[in-house]
């Protein structure tokens, strides 16, 4: 029986996906945009005015969700708390200088970046 000889209403509802074939989960896609990279490749999206900062004490592919999803308050929250900040010409010349590493995560219009963790010796 082909979809046409189906009433609409039931040909709408036939999924077509594959036996074990999954959608992402937000998060999941998220993480397929995130990368380890050297200040030097971020400069320009910080002349772009693009770039957010987040504290490690935050899940960098968490705050992306939240950035996705719109959600102003928990952004407005972060922004106050200075966990979340938009990085100022100080930052850059200190990244510049100390060639700093990235986690960093594109979530448009923006890059979320985040310091690399430092190893004891």
């Amino acid at each position: 029986m082909s979809s046409n000889d189906m009433p609409p209403d039931e040909a709408q509802e036939m999924r077509y996906d594959m036996l074990g074939d999954q959608r992402p989960t937000e998060a999941e896609k998220l993480e397929k945009y995130t990368a380890t990279i050297d200040w030097g490749y971020l400069k320009s999206h910080f002349e772009q005015d693009a770039l957010l900062y987040v504290d490690p004490s935050l899940q960098l592919v968490q705050v992306g969700n939240v950035i996705a999803g719109d959600d102003k308050v928990q952004v407005a929250t972060w922004l106050k708390a200075g966990d979340l900040l938009k990085p100022g010409p100080s930052h850059a010349e200190h990244w510049q200088s100390s060639q700093a590493k990235f986690t960093a995560l594109v979530v448009s219009p923006f890059v979320l970046i985040q310091p690399l963790a430092t190893r004891s010796p």
